[in-house]
């Protein structure tokens, strides 16, 4: 692909150096790209939501930590935000590989030719996408998105489960919104599906106040979940129990 002058790169807006947890068998770093085209309502990433981003980190002051570390890093996981909101998403991912960095996306899945362009020119070397809810008025409520075409979304899962890459689906445990009804649903929409990562819910600073008062689900209750979910797919690996801080914003 080549790069428009005109057209900047996503502008970074978080970066964390290291991580064993965000992608299985690798040491990755994680940048955050800002903006979303949701409003969920658990987030608790609100400052990356906004579409004029605050501060910023020069890419090319990642890339010089990177190469610090050549030789024991060797993977990138670009999240947000929803980064394929971001034209240049694709150069950017270029630039990551030149460094010599294997590129994970996640995603909210709301553009699969996007992310279909992306697996095309063999940018990606693996994708997660959240799987919020059911797919229905369930999901769309957790959006803050009446009217959202789930369409894209169901072509998004699709295009994963075809296998081109690496996948997995990662859902927020929010027991205002997901129990074994919903944990069942959304199991028949992926069934047969690598990875579904049930991730805790965090709820200092959920992006809806009402929900900042809501207990999270304890191990066993999560537990109970994960073995519902394990009857739809080959592996449901529960992230950010009490002592794991390290579950995604959702």
């Amino acid at each position: 692909m080549n790069p428009d002058a005109s057209q900047p790169l996503p502008p970074i807006a978080g970066y964390h150096p290291t991580t064993l947890v965000d992608w299985a068998g690798r040491l990755a770093a994680i940048v955050f790209l800002p903006r979303c085209n949701l409003r969920c309502r658990f987030c608790h990433a609100g400052p990356l939501l906004a579409e004029e981003p605050g501060e910023t980190i020069p890419l090319e002051r990642i890339l010089a930590h990177v190469a610090s570390r050549q030789g024991w890093l060797d993977g990138v996981v670009i999240c947000g935000g929803e980064p394929t909101l971001w034209p240049t998403l694709p150069e950017l991912c270029e630039r990551f590989r030149r460094a010599g960095l294997a590129v994970k996306l996640d995603t909210n899945g709301t553009f699969p030719d996007r992310i279909a362009a992306l697996l095309d020119a063999r940018l990606l070397d693996a994708v997660a996408m959240d799987l919020k809810a059911p797919l229905d008025d369930r999901y769309r409520r957790v959006c803050g998105a009446p009217g959202m075409d789930l369409a894209p979304v169901e072509r998004s899962i699709h295009l994963l489960m075809e296998g081109r890459v690496e996948y997995e689906f990662h859902t927020t445990l929010c027991p205002a919104f997901i129990g074994e009804d919903e944990i069942r649903a959304m199991g028949a929409s992926i069934a047969g599906a690598d990875r579904w990562d049930l991730q805790r819910f965090e709820p200092t600073y959920a992006l809806d106040p009402a929900l900042r008062n809501v207990a999270p689900y304890g191990p066993a209750e999560m537990e109970a979940l994960a073995e519902i979910a394990r009857c739809y797919v080959a592996r449901c690996p529960i992230r950010g129990r009490p002592a794991d801080q390290t579950a995604r914003a959702g």
